[in-house]
This record gives structure tokens, C-alpha cells and sequence, in this order.
């Protein structure tokens, strides 16, 4: 290790030491361990790599130094991607943006300055007819590139969006369906971005369109069995494990479970509210039994943390719609805390606001597929694996369709029906292989 970080790591590790004195090293769980690093990336405002850094300290000393029991329970890779900043153009902290100040950020569009009037136009649309901010990402990122491209198709460079139509679309589509060979899902989100830009934007309606179109194959999704699921959360230790129990046991999306909030989480009831999910609807889905305990405990450490932001002047967290300014309080208030929140306070873009967002879904999504690696899992293990897990195995225990269509929060009952033909009963009866019976 270089001279120079030597040193650092020193820093970590003494920091540490004292934060638990008078315990020996051998002696502390893993609670304290992982309580440490959100605490003391607090009181230093670290950095994602400093961050990392710490921990990487603190695995040294506690695992390969000390040998403290402890450290073998924590989820040290997990811990390392734990504390990453949510980029500006993540959702939960564009949000925080107007349309013009996503657009004028954003280094892409920033070089376009010729674009930048009719994105900022398109995004305001959107904005105000409530679409999702990934949606308003991918139709400006969409309605970007087709400028793009017609300004390379054309002689004179620049282009007139108001002089284009129909035939330049259907070039583009041709384009991204032969020549870059997409696939029909991507090809179609291109097409409905610029249908809603010349509809919504250009007021010129695109109708009777001919272009060659992706062709979309049928996809069976990656299901997990019961036995599978079992080693794979087996892998799993402290937050990453709770956090896969709770996208399995409810069916809940990634970004469902990050965003969950403390007082979307009914213990008295067995329910949990699911806020603003797919298409913007709210939907209940029951909370299991065996979640109860290990979830009010991790929320309880939770709760410690945010004591521990309220008294050194954070603590507050994002809140949709306008809802800050309604209620200038509710942002640093219990219930509206994530349930499962980064380890690091971030500087929010707009206005300096020290918050404490969510953690970050890629940390999460990194430790799950190691475990199913680990576990032996021949299969492609991510939080959506565990989703299509919880459809199927409700739909083989005997539960009708529109239920599971409900808990999942598909609008369309045909979205649900895929996860028939994953069962080993499609039909009515079981089929079996006809070699079973020779």
C-alpha cells in the first residue's frame, strides 16, 4: 500500500478504536461495527472514496489483524458500495430539479446548446402531466438522439425540429433496429419519446408510420426455487439479507424497497403501503409474519441514526410533490425517514440541503448477484429474480391470478399470466415428460 495512505488507514482504525473503547476489538458485534460507519462518515463528511476507505480499514483491523468474531457477520463488500452519492441525474435527487436545471446540468445536453430549448420544453411537458422521472430521462435522452442523428443525415448540419416529420422517425427507427440492432423494447421506448415530442411538443401528430420494427421475442423470466431462494439469502448477512426478504416476501420492486418509508410500514395491521410504484399508483401488500422482529430491530438502529443526524443539524430527507413546503417539518419527522437510508449524508444540488437519501440500489443489486455466485445459483440473480420468485411460487401454493396481479401491481392481468409458463403446471394438470413414465 502506498506511503501515503498508509497513514489514513491508521486514522480509520484509531478512530474506530476509540469510538468503542473500553470493549476489546474481539469483544464488539457486528451491530457496532456497522453502526460505526455511518456515524463517523457523519462527523468527517467523507467522500465515496474516503468512504470506502474506512472500511477497507476497518475490515484490516477487525478481520485480519484482530480476528474479531464479529467482522465475519458483516457484509463488508456491501458496506463498501453502501455509502456511494446518488448522481444528480439518479431520480430521487432529480426530482429535486426543475426540467431547466436537469437539462442545463447535464454535461450531454449541455453540449447541444442548440437542443437545449425544445429538451427543456419537452421536459416541462412531461413534468407537468406527472410522468415518472425515468421517463422524462429516457424521452429527452431518446428525442436527444434523434436530433442528433438528423443533424448528421443532413448536408447542412444544423436541422429545423419544427421542418422535421414522419420520414426522418422512420429513418431513425430503420437505424436503431439494423444498424445498431437493438432490441424491439428499446426500439419501441424510442418510439413512443418521439411520438409524445412531435404530439405533445411539436403539435404535428405522427400517423401512418412504415419502418422496419424490432422484432420482440418471447421471454420467460429467471425464477428461483424454493430451495434456491433458501441459499441465496443464506449468503446474505445484516441489511442486504432483510432487504432481499422483503423483495421476495412482498414482491416489491427494487426502487419500492430503497424508497420505503418508516410510516408506510403498518406492524399493527401485518400491511405495507407501497407509494408512488410503477405508473404512479399506491397498492398494499401484506406484511409477512417472520419480517416483523428483524424489521423493527433494523429499524430501531435506523431510528438511532436519525437522532443522531437531528443533533448535528441534518436529518432530513426528500420529500415528492411539494409536500416540503406544505409542511416544513415533515421533512426531519420519523415517519417520513427511509427504512433503509445511505450511510453517508449528501449535499443536496439544489439549495445545499444536507440530506440522507436511500442507499443506493446498485450496492445492493452487486452483493446479490455475489451471493447467488456464492450459493452456486446457475442462474442470472438479481432483485427482479426474487420478484418473478414470489409471483410464481404464490401462483404453484394455489392463489388466483388477480391476486397475485394485484400484489405485483401489474395493470394488466396478461403482464401476470408470463409467470405461467414458468410453473410446472401451465395447464390445468401437471404435464410430465412422457420419458417419466418409461
Amino acid at each position: 500500500m502506498p506511503s501515503a495512505q498508509r497513514r489514513w488507514y491508521v486514522v480509520r482504525a484509531e478512530a474506530f478504536v476509540a469510538a468503542v473503547r473500553p470493549k476489546r476489538l474481539v469483544e464488539v458485534s457486528a451491530a457496532e461495527i456497522t453502526a460505526f460507519f455511518p456515524r463517523y462518515a457523519r462527523e468527517q463528511r467523507l467522500n465515496d472514496w474516503q468512504f470506502r476507505q474506512m472500511v477497507d480499514a476497518l475490515q484490516l483491523l477487525l478481520v485480519d489483524v484482530a480476528a474479531c468474531p464479529a467482522a465475519h457477520e458483516v457484509e463488508w463488500d456491501y458496506w463498501r458500495e453502501a455509502g456511494v452519492t446518488l448522481a444528480a441525474d439518479h431520480p430521487t435527487v432529480a426530482a429535486t430539479l426543475s426540467p431547466e436545471q436537469a437539462i442545463d446540468t447535464h454535461p450531454i445536453y449541455t453540449k447541444a446548446s442548440e437542443h437545449r430549448p425544445l429538451l427543456k420544453q419537452l421536459a416541462r411537458t412531461l413534468r407537468a402531466q406527472r410522468y415518472a422521472l425515468r421517463t422524462e430521462q429516457s424521452y429527452v435522452a431518446w428525442c436527444h438522439r434523434f436530433l442528433s442523428f438528423c443533424e448528421q443525415q443532413s448536408t447542412a448540419g444544423a436541422v429545423d425540429p419544427t421542418k422535421l416529420g414522419k420520414r426522418d422517425v422512420e429513418r431513425f427507427l430503420e437505424y436503431l433496429a439494423v444498424d445498431r440492432d437493438v432490441a424491439a423494447s428499446t426500439q419501441n421506448q424510442a418510439l413512443n419519446a418521439l411520438v409524445y415530442l412531435f404530439r405533445q411538443v411539436l403539435q404535428q401528430p405522427l400517423d401512418d408510420m412504415a419502418f422496419g420494427r424490432a422484432r420482440r421475442p418471447a421471454r420467460v423470466p429467471t425464477v428461483l426455487s424454493r430451495d434456491e431462494v433458501r441459499a441465496l439469502l443464506a449468503q446474505l448477512k445484516d441489511t442486504p439479507q432483510l432487504l432481499a426478504r422483503l423483495l421476495y416476501d412482498t414482491g416489491m420492486r427494487l426502487m419500492e424497497g430503497v424508497r420505503l418509508r418508516v410510516g408506510d410500514v403498518d406492524f399493527a395491521n401485518r400491511y405495507i403501503v407501497v407509494r408512488d410504484g410503477k405508473g404512479g399508483k399506491d397498492r398494499v401488500v401484506p406484511l409477512p409474519e417472520r419480517l416483523i422482529e428483524p424489521l423493527q430491530a433494523h429499524l430501531e438502529q435506523v431510528r438511532a441514526l436519525h437522532g443522531e443526524d437531528l443533533a448535528a443539524g441534518a436529518g432530513a430527507v426528500y420529500l415528492p410533490h411539494a409536500l416540503a413546503r406544505k409542511a416544513p417539518n415533515a421533512p426531519r419527522e420519523w415517519i417520513w425517514q427511509y427504512c433503509f437510508p445511505s450511510s453517508r449524508l449528501t449535499t443536496d444540488p439544489k439549495g445545499g440541503v444536507v440530506r440522507r437519501h436511500h442507499l443506493h440500489e446498485a450496492g445492493f443489486q452487486k452483493t446479490l448477484k455475489a451471493a447467488g455466485i456464492a450459493a452456486g445459483i446457475a442462474k442470472r440473480v438479481n432483485s427482479h429474480a426474487l420478484r418473478h420468485s414470489f409471483a410464481t411460487h404464490l401462483l404453484e401454493a394455489g392463489y388466483d391470478i388477480r391476486t397475485v396481479q394485484e400484489l405485483l401491481g401489474h395493470k394488466d392481468v396478461a403482464t401476470t399470466m408470463i409467470y405461467t409458463h414458468v410453473m410446472n403446471r401451465p395447464g390445468v394438470l401437471p404435464v410430465k415428460s412422457p420419458i417419466d413414465a418409461i
